[in-house]
């Protein structure tokens, strides 16, 4: 479960060379594979990150190619390539409707209008290959946008724009193309130190404590209460939603402060919808809320770091999850490149179980397939997805052998066939 071997590293270096030497990406399904397909869509950076601030420390090169699309062994794990929707402006958020036959993008790097906007896209998909159908695009009410998310009624897109510091909603047409935005709301205040309070000793993190920053937005499970994160204003906030109209209107109190410096970028609700779970890029920690689901309000509980003990220097976290069972929470780590390993106590509180190194460089998300047996972990700068087997029992992380090379990977979701989403 530790990520202690000292030739882990020239070990990366191997893989890649083998995974570099693997087919070009392309191809269709094969027929007769039996039961109905499991398909995974990787969205990916497919262009440079330019007109950026000095203070961006994320500069992906655009080698990935847009949607890369593949089907997933539900025995091993193993990807197999099935085709790739080119798109040449980062879609590196992806997010499948409730039926499973709409997907849709954050298309990071597009640029439309005066102020620089970023794009959002529909697909249609055919369930039968997993081939994608573009829709539409429409812009996404702010610059970069990072992260989307399908409100509970399905009816609405929510979208955060990381380079724009602002959320929007996007209506959902009958057909699953995307409206203009129906609100959006920019965030202000004042910007949080360079320093955070609660990293690691030695380190030098800081990427977002120069301006605003939304980086992810999401419902509550009931649908009652949109939440999102600045990472610049060390902010979670809270948003009565109008699931009629997809307005947007401030809740009592509107948000909680982090610590200044630590740096919200995501977060995931527990199965119970009671233990919520901020992860914070900067100081690398882990933070357990109540939350009220009646009221939206959320009252901190416990803050326990996302990295072994003893660990000194630099490090930025990304993704949260937890486990469907809500038994585990994981938390990724780049530059120490680790999904740490929570256990979650009785009353939600987490405990370090340990480690798994991503077996890649830069951890930018991972997600869990349908069955919750396997992890995905998208290492961005290693230009590949490591896959690993879940242990239900201890919550440890067990490479499976499987790498699968992809160009800057940013963000992996499933769909079954065999019954939707």
């Amino acid at each position: 479960m530790t990520s202690s071997d000292p030739s882990r590293r020239s070990f990366l270096k191997v893989s890649a060379a083998l995974a570099g030497a693997a087919p070009r990406l392309a191809g269709t399904l094969r027929a007769g594979q039996g039961e109905a397909p499991l398909f995974a869509y990787v969205g990916t950076f497919s262009s440079p990150l330019k007109d950026m601030l000095p203070t961006q420390v994320d500069l992906p090169p655009g080698n990935g190619r847009g949607i890369h699309i593949f089907r997933a062994d539900r025995g091993t794990g193993a990807l197999t390539a099935v085709g790739v929707h080119e798109l040449g402006a980062s879609p590196s958020c992806l997010a499948l409707n409730a039926a499973g036959d709409r997907l849709y993008s954050a298309n990071e790097t597009d640029r439309q209008g005066d102020d620089k906007q970023g794009t959002v896209g529909a697909f249609a998909v055919d369930r039968a290959d997993g081939s994608l159908r573009p829709l539409n695009s429409v812009r996404s009410g702010g610059a970069g946008p990072t992260y989307v998310s399908l409100h509970p009624s399905g009816r609405f897109l929510l979208v955060a724009n990381y380079f724009g510091g602002s959320v929007a909603v996007l209506p959902i047409l009958a057909d699953g193309r995307l409206g203009d935005a129906v609100d959006v709301k920019t965030d202000a205040g004042a910007i949080g130190p360079r320093r955070a309070p609660h990293a690691a000793p030695g380190s030098f993190a800081f990427s977002g404590h120069d301006r605003t920053h939304a980086h992810m937005i999401q419902a509550d499970p009931a649908g009652r209460f949109v939440l999102h994160v600045d990472l610049g204003l060390d902010r979670i906030f809270v948003w009565k939603f109008d699931d009629k109209t997809g307005a947007l209107t401030p809740n009592e109190p509107h948000a909680v402060a982090l610590p200044p410096g630590d740096g919200p970028r995501h977060f995931h609700f527990h199965p119970n919808g009671r233990w919520f779970y901020s992860i914070q890029e900067e100081g690398s920690t882990l933070v357990l809320f109540d939350y009220d689901a009646a009221t939206g309000r959320l009252t901190e509980r416990q803050t326990i770091s996302t990295l072994p003990p003893g660990f000194a220097g630099s490090n930025f976290t990304s993704e949260v999850l937890v486990s469907a069972d809500g038994r585990f929470v994981y938390a990724g780590n780049r530059l120490h490149d680790s999904i740490g390993i929570f256990a979650v106590g009785p009353d939600g509180s987490l405990s370090y179980v340990g480690e798994e190194w991503t077996h890649g460089d830069y951890p930018r998300s991972f997600s869990f397939d349908p069955t919750g047996r396997f992890l995905y972990c998208c290492n961005q700068r290693g230009d590949n997805i490591a896959v690993f087997r879940a242990n239900s029992e201890t919550g440890g992380l067990a490479f499976t052998g499987h790498y699968v090379p992809v160009g800057n990977p940013s963000h992996v979701v499933f769909l079954d066939a065999a019954r939707g989403k």
